[in-house]
């Protein structure tokens, strides 16, 4: 027969008949590809450098396969032609799903001689009749899978199906209720939905709520008392207020019915002031269950519909955003009615969890009412204590943006105010992303008590050595590129930031790098169907003059294009978002772009924090300046930098204003058509003048939340950080 052989290969005296010929150049074909693997058809494997290892897998692909090729032909048991064929059906099956698995990084090639041991154990049974469970039963899930997979026809294979389905609910039990329904009538499917309870009650709540479904009915029949109260609460009116309860109803410290008082119908009845004040409490309870000794995290706090989600959720829709709408309000006692029945604790966590919705006004009023109700002497360590310190560095973050740091610290003794901002600067690169990292930068940038921060740069400086000291390479990343942003925001440095950052200059641009290959300056402006959107549209385009713009609009969107010079702008139609117009408009624009090799290399984002995801998905890879009506904090920052690396970020601290990004866009536009380089100081500066003399107190207030890209030290901190662990 036809073999590919290495260093193992021995004289081939087997004669396989022409009507099986075929299976055996199947294998073959299947051992060239393996063969690939390594880049070099040369019979032999070089997956590292350990010889032995290469050795050992050459050994199993070549001499191992062919011996066992030649066992199946040779051997008398195999009496059936049939059976021959499908032994040998098995090893091309094997080498195939082998070869699959490992290009899905599912399985490590180390172990392919280990399961061609198995393969030819099995395969050598007699007439491959006997279960082939033994086999699998010691073997992770993934060789377990792939053995099983080939074996369809053994009398053991659906055992065989259990344990490989168990294998894998021991590796993933937050997916078992997604998964189970080939084995909701297995003995074992009521103690898996148990399981399933701990690990992913939402999902479980979820399936729950169809009684028809077998998932469904596996749920509602099963005896587990955890999971029965769960299918009771899938099927109370209005689940999705109980759910944040879920632990406390599990363990009975909490009861449907008395939250019931407070739910009422969701509408009628509903209490949203002590429902909140339930939601604040349990927080508090469950946070210092997963901060105690047994680190025990409850299973309705995470996720969707889990309680921290529920909890950001009603400060923003019962507190935040009555409180925003009332900005033009001057009388206090009726734009912060809402807030009124909130105490200390409660006000904290509003504020914490709606940092990426509440207004700089809202946020001032709301911290005065928080003083006021920590009386004549207010004490914030006494507060944090409280709230073992849940949220406490987004906490300091706000009160850095809104300049009120000062305040916090001094209502502090001395010894917890240094501690406290220690904390605050510590276990920066132990999270799993840039978050806190990247909330110290932006604080750093908005204080402007250098005694604070002096302290906030020691900390820094202090934790950098360490880091060095322990060879921790992200630590030393981390804290070095802080260091030296934190060092270049200081003028008198006189730094290189972009030197040192490894980024390009974040004070100007130059018009030439904004142009296209044929030489023009392309901005899309992105518009939402709501409201504002529908408001604030007419004068955007009513703001470029006839005398140095022209306006096309399209059934969908208007074309903007500059007398003299280059610029051309894109808006996409605010239409009614309710009937997903506004989607609809953007995707067709963007086509439209793309069709007629049209690159943005300016961005506006004109809209809520809630539509950014929206513009971050659809805008350009070529963006070079982004600005945004709101910024929604760290997550949009670093996925806008994902997509556009060099971006000059313009974002604002809270949600954007049609009166002020007016006239950003104006100057931004006559830069443009001057065709000289963009310097964003000098750019700030004149704003700066024409918001100083606005009569509209709210309108300078707002003005002061604008962030230049200079000034954006979290942004550049991203870009740092993605540039150096790039560069490695």
């Amino acid at each position: 027969m036809i073999s590919f052989r290495g260093v193992y290969a021995m004289p081939d005296t087997v004669k396989v008949p022409v009507y099986r010929q075929f299976f055996h150049d199947k294998i073959n074909d299947e051992q060239v590809q393996f063969d690939k693997i390594d880049g070099v058809i040369d019979h032999l494997l070089h997956v590292g450098n350990n010889e032995e290892i290469n050795l050992k897998l050459t050994d199993a692909l070549f001499r191992k396969v062919d011996a066992l090729q030649d066992w199946i032909e040779l051997d008398s048991g195999l009496n059936s032609s049939n059976y021959k064929i499908r032994s040998l059906g098995y090893i091309e099956n094997f080498l195939k799903g082998f070869r699959t698995s490992y290009n899905k990084k599912e399985i490590q090639l180390s172990t392919f001689p280990l399961l061609m041991d198995h393969i030819e154990l099995i395969v050598q049974s007699p007439a491959t009749e006997n279960s082939i469970v033994p086999f699998i039963k010691d073997l992770p899930y993934t060789q377990a899978k792939l053995i099983t997979s080939i074996f369809t026809d053994n009398s053991g294979y659906r055992e065989a199906m259990n344990l490989v389905y168990l294998k894998f609910c021991q590796l993933h039990p937050d997916e078992i209720v997604k998964t189970i329904r080939p084995f909701v009538n297995e003995s074992f499917a009521d103690s898996l939905i148990g399981v399933a309870c701990y690990a992913n009650p939402a999902q479980l709540y979820t399936f729950a709520q169809s009684t028809t479904t077998p998932e469904g009915k596996l749920i509602h029949n099963s005896s587990n008392p955890r999971v029965k109260v769960l299918a009771q609460l899938s099927q109370t009116p209005n689940a999705l207020f109980y759910f944040p309860f879920l632990d406390d109803i599990l363990s009975g410290k909490k009861s449907i019915e008395n939250i019931q008082r407070l739910v009422g119908d969701g509408e009628l009845g509903y209490d949203s002031v002590r429902y909140f004040k339930l939601l604040v409490e349990t927080e508090i309870d469950y946070y210092n269950r997963m901060i105690g000794p047994s680190r025990d995290t409850a299973i309705a706090m995470f996720g969707t519909n889990g309680l921290r989600e529920a909890l950001k959720n009603r400060a923003i829709k019962h507190f935040i955003s009555p409180i925003n709408t009332l900005h033009n309000e001057n009388n206090l006692a009726i734009r912060m009615k809402a807030i009124e029945p909130l105490s200390a604790t409660e006000l904290y966590y509003m504020m914490v969890l709606g940092e990426n919705d509440i207004y700089t006004s809202s946020y001032k009023h709301s911290f005065n009412r928080l003083l006021q109700l920590m009386g004549p002497n207010p004490r914030f360590d006494s507060l944090l204590l409280n709230v073992r310190f849940d949220y406490f560095k987004k906490f300091i973050k706000m009160a850095a943006n809104f300049n009120r740091l000062d305040i916090v610290l001094k209502g502090m003794s001395t010894q917890s105010a240094e501690l406290l901002m220690r904390a605050f600067v510590a276990n920066l690169d132990q999270s799993n992303n840039l978050e806190d990292a990247t909330d110290v930068a932006d604080s750093y940038s908005s204080i402007d008590d250098k005694t604070i921060q002096r302290t906030i740069l020691n900390y820094v400086i202090q934790n950098e050595t360490q880091c060095i000291d322990d060879n921790n390479e992200k630590g030393t990343l981390v804290y070095g590129l802080l260091k030296n942003i934190f060092l270049a925001a200081d003028s008198s440095q006189h730094i290189d930031l972009a030197a040192v950052a490894g980024i390009p200059s974040v004070y100007e641009i130059d018009n030439k790098s904004l142009q296209d290959d044929s030489g023009r300056i392309v901005q899309q402006v992105f518009f939402y169907g709501d409201e504002d959107g529908k408001a604030f549209f007419p004068s955007f385009v009513n703001s470029f003059s006839s005398k140095e713009w022209k306006v096309i609009t399209r059934p969908e969107w208007v074309e903007i294009k500059s007398l003299k010079g280059n610029v051309w702008i894109y808006a996409n139609l605010p239409l009614d978002y309710d009937a997903n117009l506004d989607d609809s408009a953007q995707t067709h624009l963007n086509e439209f772009l793309e069709k007629n090799n049209l690159s943005p290399s300016v961005v506006v984002h004109r809209g809520h924090s809630y539509w950014l995801p929206g513009t971050i998905r659809r805008m350009s890879h070529t963006a070079k300046i982004v600005v945004l009506g709101s910024c929604g904090g760290y997550k949009n920052l670093h996925t806008i930098l994902e997509v556009a690396p060099e971006a000059n970020i313009i974002s604002t601290k809270e949600i954007g204003a049609g009166d002020i990004n007016r006239p950003i866009l104006n100057s931004l536009h006559q830069s443009l058509l001057n065709g000289k380089k963009i310097v964003w100081k000098d750019m700030w500066r004149s704003l700066d003048a024409i918001f100083e003399k606005d009569k509209n107190k709210a309108i300078r207030e707002s003005w002061e939340s604008y962030i230049p890209p200079y000034k954006n030290l979290g942004a550049i901190f991203i870009k740092a950080y993605n540039s150096k662990t790039l560069s490695y």
